[in-house]
């Protein structure tokens, strides 16, 4: 279990973290929004204690960021005011509890586990209805692939999944998990292309104190968290050089070595790896090393794009459309099969991602139980402009607001990556670059592959 404190206030923070740490839990901490902000944007933890008010970026803003960024990461909020409102305002906003200061740490780490528990239950839930999709596809290619991630979920052979930016590489990730012995120990995602390169060897095989200026303390890295688990390493292709050469040793040794440390430490880790890139065309290039190209191509599944697989968006329109019901409480019902025929002649640069967010969108601004044609703007036809308007008048926002909000939504969709985030908008590289400018979007982590952020800043 991994954890994230935030709590400006530094006696309580410090106090959190060393009571937890005692319980031989691995512990982060932030001393205000903004900072939690950016180590959830790099690094992935199993629940957040999170204060509600803060300067700056208060608790309850960040919550509305995790979920906005569709991270559900159970979050336990804390606070000196015992005010109802605040309690009934957090859980609204998707927290799993709510705890007001004082508190004894022992009820504190209780709730925390209490709420990973229950979101451990919820995902296996929606494995489980993942599963029942999967059967649904119409496409062959897709039973074929479901067909063999069953067949290898059992067995321990490292898996790398190919296919475009979208197409479902860590749900096919988490379901071959699930299906393995390994379904009641830890799936721990990180995404290589998404962090700083100077931070990915620590976050992936820890440090000890005083390995580096900053490191007060012992931290578990990522490899070292999923033993007895599964290790999704995605985007592995854009993973430098020289910690290639330390991952082949993992997987051939099984043992780590924290930063700073002299002592080998044993782990039992499956490893899944995940690409967007031509791993063969990068190994040629001398980018990426042919021995561990081959340990981790021992069981290959490629995931064909959605346009590839038309037949499939029915299935999972629908399923969008069931899981956006539930999760907000919409009214809306069905799909028409004109609006159905219309996704089904667009082409997906965004793939499965894309099309979940279309179908989010709708059920956000539509009115009456069914979703229609007109309710799905594609680029080119001429219904983009209007669905801007809508987006505007029901937010309360401006069409520049929606604009600003449609770039930073189609940024994440794609990790970053300009360009093909500029396709799905149907705009070109450079004015997509340029509207970036424009509204003071950053992009935080490394190069184009990272993840876009607000800039708090920006008007």
């Amino acid at each position: 279990m991994r954890l994230l404190i935030v709590d400006d206030e530094k006696n309580i923070r410090t106090s959190i973290v060393d009571f937890f740490r005692m319980e031989g839990i691995d512990t982060a901490e932030a001393q205000n929004g903004l900072a939690a902000q950016k180590l959830l944007s790099e690094q992935s933890f199993d629940g957040v204690v999170l204060d509600l008010r803060m300067p700056g970026m208060d608790g309850l803003t960040l919550l509305r960021w995790l979920r906005g960024e569709g991270r559900q990461v159970p979050v336990v909020m804390i606070s000196a005011y015992g005010e109802i409102e605040d309690a009934v305002t957090a859980m609204k906003e998707g927290a799993a509890d709510y705890l007001v200061k004082p508190f004894d740490p022992t009820e504190l780490l209780l709730r925390v586990r209490r709420a990973i528990d229950d979101s451990v239950l919820r995902t296996q839930a929606s494995l489980q209805s993942d599963g029942l999709r999967f059967t649904e596809t119409g496409n062959s290619a897709m039973r074929e692939i479901y067909a063999l991630a069953g067949k290898v979920a059992p067995k321990e052979a490292t898996v790398l999944i190919t296919g475009e930016s979208g197409t479902g590489k860590e749900v096919l990730a988490r379901r071959i998990h699930s299906l393995s012995r390994r379904s009641e120990r830890p799936f721990v995602p990180i995404n290589i292309g998404a962090m700083p390169e100077t931070l990915i060897e620590s976050e992936l095989f820890g440090y000890e104190r005083g390995a580096f200026t900053g490191a007060d303390s012992r931290k578990r890295g990522m490899i070292e968290t999923a033993s007895s688990g599964t290790l999704f390493l995605d985007e592995i292709g854009d993973m430098p050089q020289q910690l290639q050469v330390k991952l082949l040793r993992v997987i051939q040794d099984r043992k780590i070595q924290r930063l700073g440390g002299t002592g080998v430490i044993p782990v039992d880790v499956r490893i899944i790896a995940a690409t967007n890139a031509d791993l063969e065309e990068s190994v040629k290039q001398g980018r990426f090393r042919e021995d561990l190209f081959y340990r981790l191509n021992v069981i290959r599944i490629h995931l064909p794009p959605l346009r590839e697989r038309p037949e499939d968006i029915p299935v999972l329109a629908r399923h969008f459309l069931r899981t956006m019901r539930d999760r907000t409480g919409s009214q809306v019902s069905e799909i028409a099969p004109e609006a159905l025929r219309k996704l089904q002649g667009y082409r997906f640069p965004g793939n499965v991602r894309e099309l979940e967010n279309m179908i989010e969108r709708a059920v956000i601004l539509t009115d009456g139980p069914t979703l229609h044609p007109g309710d799905f703007p594609l680029p080119g036809d001429g219904s983009g402009e209007s669905a801007q308007s809508a987006a505007a008048r029901s937010s309360g926002g401006t069409l520049k607001e929606m604009e600003r909000e449609l770039i930073r939504a189609a940024l994440l969709r794609h990790e970053g990556r300009r360009q093909h985030a500029a396709d799905e908008l149907g705009i070109s590289r450079r004015t997509l670059l340029n509207k970036i400018k424009q509204y003071r979007l950053t992009v935080s982590g490394a190069g184009a592959n990272a993840a876009p952020e607000w800039n708090s800043t920006s008007e």
